[in-house]
């Protein structure tokens, strides 16, 4: 029974998150041999002003609508 979290920026839209879930699943099924049923996805959404990498936040260094297909995704 795996359950898989997937920690992402806050703002993408419910489509692109099924469309994510639904390819884990795939993923987890195939290579762990599980059904379907018995595989989780978890997303955990954070603001971009509460994530840094190499010290730095990513709403000051991506800026607010990275990732979310917006058109600063470049």
């Amino acid at each position: 029974m795996p359950v898989i979290t997937v920690r992402i920026g806050k703002g993408r839209p419910a489509e692109t998150k099924r469309a994510a879930a639904r390819a884990i699943t795939d993923a987890a099924v195939a290579t762990l041999g599980v059904k379907r049923e018995w595989v989780t996805v978890l997303f955990e959404e954070y603001d971009r002003e509460n994530w840094a990498t190499g010290g730095e936040l990513h709403v000051d260094k991506f800026g607010h609508g990275f990732g979310t297909g917006g058109s600063e995704d470049g």
